[in-house]
Parts: structure tokens; C-alpha cells; sequence
């Protein structure tokens, strides 16, 4: 793990974006088209505000989620809507969106469909992850339904329901995330600068994200 420290969270995101835009220009300099992993939530979206106005080759960018929460596009809940209002647009509009939800009332009747969608993109590229203060990443949560599963089996995708998750999930395993070629996880705040001190000293079912922190480059702010 390296973890880079930032005087505060503005210039964290404008940082990290380009970081992001730089590391895909170059995989698209090598390959037919680049995978973009990226997370829901309130963090990204600065770092989304700002890439999506970058000029790169965004046709053959490929962009899906780490995880997602069951819900239709239309609710607020959905990442899915995040990414269509934040990082889907301007130059970032002509990018490919794969994604991690289709109309079902659970998220296992899908996941076949879905995780075959998915593979033509795997290893992904580049990847962008979030934390939470439980160190839960993606949507791989301590104490979910599946979370042995997420952590050890071969799936790609994982359906996941997890305490106090109000929705079922869906999110990628940790072997596909440990298998993208770039991976970067960004956290503000003390409290998450803590989480991720003690996730460092404890195992996978304990801290998901400690299943991932190998080989992540950490990017932190205070506020």
C-alpha cells in the first residue's frame, strides 16, 4: 500500500482526476479500449466533475461500477444516477457504460446476465475505490450474507445484503478488484484515516478493504 496525503480534499480530487485521466490516455495507447471501475457515494463526485471535462479518447473508455445497490436508475439511492449527472457528461458522455443493474426484484436473478457483460472488460484498467468507517469497499461489508463468497470464491459478481444496508447489493469481488491493473482508493476525513490504520492490522472478514490493500495507492485529505 503507498498512501499519498494532501493538504486538503479540493486538491486531492483535482489531483487524483488527472492521476485517473493520465493512467487511462496510457492504456489506451496500448490497448483496443480501457475498463474504468469506479465507486458510488458522495466522495467522487468532485473527482467526476472534474474528469469528465478531460479530452481523452472517452469512445473507447468502458466505464461500470464497483458496486451497486438494487435500486431503479430513477431513485436517488442509485449510483448508477450519479455517474449519469456527474461523470457521464461533457467529453465523458461518449464513454461505454456497463452496468451492474437491469430490472429484476432481486439482484440474483440478473447476476448471469450481468457478469457475462462483464468479463470482455476484465482485468479492468483502472479502478477507483471508496471506504467506508465499518472498512467496508464496493459493497463488500463485514457481516454481509455473502461476504465469504465476495472475499474467496472465483464469482465476479456477488449479490450482497449486509446490516444496515437498507437495499440488496451487487458488487464485484474482491479477486476482480485485486486484479485490476491500476488501482487507487480515496478517504477524507480522521475518522476514516483511522478505519484505515486499523484495517491494516486486521484480516479480510474483520476489514474487507484489507483483502484489496496490497499494491492500492491510498490518497487521504483531513477535510
Amino acid at each position: 500500500m503507498k498512501l499519498v496525503e494532501y493538504p486538503d480534499a479540493e486538491m486531492m480530487m483535482m489531483d487524483l482526476a488527472d492521476t485517473l485521466a493520465s493512467e487511462l490516455k496510457n492504456c489506451l495507447l496500448m490497448h483496443e479500449h480501457a475498463s474504468f471501475a469506479v465507486p458510488g457515494g458522495t466522495t467522487p463526485g468532485p473527482i467526476f466533475d472534474s474528469l469528465c471535462g478531460v479530452d481523452l479518447d472517452w469512445g473507447r473508455v468502458h466505464v461500470m461500477l464497483t458496486d451497486e445497490r438494487w435500486v431503479p436508475e430513477t431513485s436517488d439511492r442509485s449510483n448508477t444516477k450519479l455517474l449519469r449527472e456527474r461523470l457521464l457528461v461533457n467529453h465523458a458522455a461518449a464513454a461505454k457504460y456497463i452496468p451492474l443493474y437491469a430490472e429484476a426484484d432481486t439482484p440474483e436473478e440478473k447476476l448471469p446476465e450481468l457478469a457475462a457483460a462483464l468479463t470482455p472488460e476484465l482485468p479492468i484498467s483502472v479502478m477507483l475505490l471508496g471506504m467506508g468507517t465499518d472498512m467496508h469497499t464496493a459493497s463488500i461489508f463485514p457481516g454481509a450474507d455473502q461476504l465469504e463468497k465476495a472475499l474467496l470464491g472465483d464469482d465476479r459478481l456477488v449479490a450482497m445484503r449486509a446490516p444496515g444496508a437498507p437495499e440488496p447489493r451487487i458488487t464485484l469481488s474482491a479477486n476482480v478488484l485485486r486484479a485490476a491493473m491500476s488501482r487507487h482508493l480515496v478517504i477524507i476525513g480522521a475518522a476514516k484515516r483511522e478505519a484505515l490504520e486499523r484495517a491494516r492490522t486486521l484480516t479480510p472478514d474483520e476489514a474487507p478493504v484489507a483483502a484489496i490493500l496490497k499494491d492500492t495507492v491510498v490518497h487521504w485529505a483531513e477535510s
